[in-house]
């Protein structure tokens, strides 16, 4: 009456051989190691592993292992000693061809990891690492759109021939004035603005006997701008972590201005928050020669200029129309002036921006160029005693503070192209970083970390040590219970709860998800609710029994007529669980997946496995007289 038929067990076979492969990686934990990879490229060649050999073996560092992927050359070492030896080692020998970054790597064999088992990532709260809320300043990227469209309308109407006395912004508002000295240059203005420039909304104004066209950007299309800032800021940190080597990191957006960043495992967390808390980019202006500074500094600057400081305070005055930006730079790199042997910058521009670079270099030789470094610096408030200003809530008032500086204004001695350099910077390192912030792509809007949050290692292993702890008492308790009261069914069901959790980790480890400390709540709760479905089983058994039915006819209407009750209770709490990781965080996210997975595998391990196990212990038409149930 109650066999095993052979499907079933090609069934549990195939769940099972492939659950204990993927579960196994977790058992093995992470190697102190240095990430290195191409400035422009991923992967790294058999030809860098090599290299990287070489220089290690000449500083005497032993190496553990490789592992080549798409993320780049992996080294793993024994030791954090050896791991930041070798990383100061790689960053002088390799130069700025590649980038150097600490990084954990899997310690399991590499014979698992070719073959696609990889133990689970572990979220911030468990690993430790540094947690960012970003504020998008979207205002100000449509406020440069503006300044954007002033240089492109003086453009257009040149090309087309029309006239005009100026062309600027408006100070008052996101709005573009163009004046014109009679109604006929302004008639033709209309129609050139009108037919090459649709995304442009404009009125004819007549002030004070003056004539004007009042320009401004369509609400779509201010729409759209804000749109692409905020996904340009995601790519450009992605770019930026990836840059810094940081395993398995969260960058996503959240709501309409905001995104968070969070680097579970990151090591050198200075480094960390000074390249993504830094919102570098650069723009070019050329030096307005034509108006006096003094004068400019002394009263206001003349229209169409502004004056800014170079690095040592000195005033400077340039024009306000940007040649290019860091919006054309596709690749930068730190070095050392052989001739002054100071440290520098070499940028390559895209074809846009190497055509413009051109043709302004080419008609302003002789003339200066400034090199603007623009940084969106964000600080608490503190009144005139220094303390520090909360809001209502409670919490500190910050204010963002935008730090413009020409690092340098040299004159063009030659017509320029596709490739120029920096000077002026104050050391390698600033090099270093400014080139990787370049590299890694401009920000199209300024940021602002309005939260930010360190978690430790030590924390975070405090919180693995707290959940795990958690999970094994649990786990005790229900082992412990199952086993006095249902005896060797409850032995049979302890089994399938074992069982249950390898799965859980198998699957979270297979999909590659990141486990928190939500997630670890979820697992737990899993261990609880586990048993349910066994405890209908056997209740019903039971039942059957004190009906007078004989063991074997219990046992079979127990598991048929239980089936029905133990999936109807799964589906609705695995509903629950979507609906909890549809409308909730990120938090809310990794409980519902880990509880989802659990219900899953719960009711595998509790219909198939324990039914096979029961089987095989009181089936095959044996003569049973009493169940130890």
């Amino acid at each position: 009456m109650n066999q095993n038929p052979w499907w079933r067990y090609l069934l549990i076979a195939a769940v099972l051989f492939p659950g204990f492969f993927y579960a196994l990686p977790n058992l093995f934990g992470d190697d102190p190691g240095v990430q290195v990879r191409a400035a422009r490229s991923t992967g790294a060649d058999p030809f860098l592993m090599d290299q990287v050999e070489q220089i290690l073996a000449r500083e005497s560092i032993e190496i553990v292992g490789f592992i080549s992927d798409d993320k780049g050359l992996r080294v793993r070492f024994q030791s954090t000693e050896d791991q930041l030896r070798a990383r100061d080692a790689l960053q002088v020998s390799l130069g700025n061809l590649f980038t150097v970054a600490l990084t954990l790597v899997p310690s399991s064999p590499a014979w698992m990891n070719s073959l696609g088992a990889a133990p689970m990532y572990l979220g911030l709260d468990l690993r430790g690492g540094v947690h960012f809320l970003m504020e998008v300043d979207l205002d100000s990227a449509v406020s440069r759109a503006y300044d954007r469209y002033v240089e492109t309308l003086r453009r257009t109407l040149r090309e087309n021939k029309v006239r005009y006395a100026y062309v600027r912004s408006s100070e008052s508002a996101n709005e573009i004035e163009i004046k014109f000295r009679n109604e006929a240059q302004r008639d033709a203005a209309s129609d050139v603005v009108d037919a090459e420039l649709r995304e442009l909304n404009f009125i004819e104004l007549e002030r004070d006997g003056e004539l004007y066209l009042m320009v401004e950007i369509r609400e779509e299309e201010v729409e759209n701008l804000k749109s692409f800032a905020l996904e340009q800021n995601l790519v450009a940190l992605r770019n930026r972590i990836d840059e810094l080597g940081v395993a398995e990191p969260v960058v996503q957006r959240q709501g309409d201005n905001r995104i968070v960043i969070q680097l579970p495992g990151v090591q050198d967390t200075a480094r960390a928050k000074r390249i993504l808390g830094r919102t570098a980019t650069l723009e070019i202006h050329l030096v307005d020669e034509d108006n006096d500074l003094d004068a400019a500094v002394s009263g206001a600057a003349p229209a169409g200029s502004r004056i800014y400081e170079m690095r040592d305070g000195t005033p400077i005055l340039l024009k306000k129309a940007v040649v290019y930006s860091g919006d054309n730079i596709v690749d930068a790199a730190a070095s050392i002036d052989t001739l002054t042997g100071s440290p520098i910058v070499t940028i390559n521009l895209d074809a846009r921006g190497a055509a413009i670079n051109q043709r302004v270099t080419g008609d302003n030789v002789g003339r200066r160029m400034g090199v603007v470094y623009i940084e969106s610096q964000t600080k608490v408030r503190r009144d005139s005693q220094g303390k520090v200003v909360l809001d209502q809530k409670g919490n500190p008032v910050r204010e963002s503070q935008l730090v413009e500086e020409v690092i340098t204004a040299p004159v063009i001695r030659e017509q320029l192209g596709r490739r120029f350099q920096i000077e002026g910077l104050e050391s390698v390192t600033e090099a270093r970083d400014l080139a990787l912030l370049l590299r890694a792509g401009a920000l199209a809007a300024p940021v602002n970390i309005v939260e930010e949050r360190t978690v430790g290692p030590s924390l975070g292993q405090e919180n693995i040590l707290q959940g795990l702890q958690s999970v094994i008492v649990g786990f005790v308790l229900v082992l412990l219970f199952m086993i006095l009261y249902y005896r060797v069914f409850g032995i049979v069901a302890n089994l399938a709860l074992a069982l249950n959790l390898v799965l859980i980790v198998a699957v979270l480890s297979a999909l590659q998800a990141t486990l928190t400390l939500p997630g670890v709540a979820g697992i737990v709760l899993t261990v609880g609710i586990a048993v349910d479905a066994n405890v209908l089983i056997f209740e019903r058994i039971r039942e059957e029994l004190r009906n007078r039915n004989s063991p074997q006819t219990s046992i079979k209407v127990g598991y048929d007529r239980a089936f029905s009750t133990i999936v109807d209770a799964n589906i609705t709490t695995l509903i629950a669980a979507i609906v909890l990781f549809n409308f909730g965080t990120g938090p809310i996210k990794g409980f519902a997946v880990t509880l989802s997975i659990g219900i899953i595998t719960s009711m595998f391990t509790a219909i198939y496995g324990t039914r096979t196990v029961v089987n095989i212990i009181y089936g095959y038409r044996r003569r049973v007289g009493k169940l130890a149930i």
